[in-house]
């Protein structure tokens, strides 16, 4: 058990290691959604200002402008436009060399996107937040004994469900042998979804209670909403461990259908 538990342990060391080695990549990527940001922040304040303040959807001024950039800190560790790379090594079949491993495929991908994450956490969420807190208005959190702990745990829970999402994404390459279609639909609206331009609280009320039913909001709204205190923090939690529990079951059970899709084949 405890080899078991330090392979994967080294599997996300490795994936520490591996997104560790674009700096390069990483320094763009934090100057493009610093910029990004600025001018979301821009066009927000302009439509406050607009409005003499009065607050949209339970945010104010002060509040919307703390969304921006924590919205802008967690793609990278989110990671909504991940790579295809398994998509990629089913198409081509390479994907029977990582089957044939003495591993859980699924747990052993996670592990790597969870040591990505935790990259994504230091190099450029610290770094965004610091920014938004420095130079803009900032609501920190009023209670930050429970609050802080509570964001954390709603983090991973976010990149989790981002995660189960992807692969779920990347196995439907087993059945329609090309799935950039699915995956690039994902990515044009699965960010929009979860409340990355705006908060979903500015959406109309119908869209509201549809999206309460989908995992989009768990990625990005719920986190921030632990964060900015908006919110039911046990509730938000909840919904993101039953979007967490419901698409890693889900992955197990399409992982096990195509396992035996490719038996049958004589892959």
């Amino acid at each position: 058990m405890c080899a078991v538990i330090g392979c994967y342990l080294r599997i996300t060391l490795a994936g520490f290691h591996r997104f560790s080695t674009y700096r390069q990549a990483v320094v763009a990527g934090t100057a493009t959604n610093i910029v990004f940001g600025l001018i979301k922040v821009g066009i927000l304040t302009a439509v406050y200002v607009a409005r003499d303040g009065a607050p949209i959807g339970g945010y104010d001024l002060t509040t919307t402008i703390t969304y921006v950039w924590l919205g802008q800190g967690l793609l990278g560790v989110v990671d909504f436009w991940g790579d295809d790379e398994l998509a990629e090594r089913i198409r081509s079949g390479d994907v029977v060399v990582d089957l044939s491993r003495p591993w859980n495929l699924q747990a052993a991908l996670l592990c790597g996107d969870l040591g990505r994450a935790g990259f994504g956490l230091v190099a450029r969420f610290i770094p965004q937040l610091a920014l938004g807190a420095l130079f803009f208005p900032f609501r920190w959190p009023g209670d930050p004994w429970v609050v802080w702990p509570a964001f954390l745990i709603s983090t991973a829970c976010a990149v989790l469900v981002s995660f189960h999402i992807r692969f779920l994404l990347h196995l439907t390459s087993f059945w329609l042998l090309d799935s950039r279609g699915v995956i690039n639909l994902y990515r044009i609206v699965g960010a929009t979804l979860a409340g990355l331009e705006v908060p979903l609280s500015y959406f109309p009320d119908w869209a509201q209670a549809v999206l309460v039913f989908t995992p989009f909001p768990a990625m990005l709204q719920d986190p921030i909403n632990v964060f900015v205190q908006v919110g039911s923090l046990p509730l938000t939690l909840a919904h993101q461990l039953l979007w967490v529990a419901l698409l890693a079951a889900a992955g197990r059970l399409l992982l096990d259908g195509a396992v035996r899709k490719v038996v049958v084949q004589g892959g």
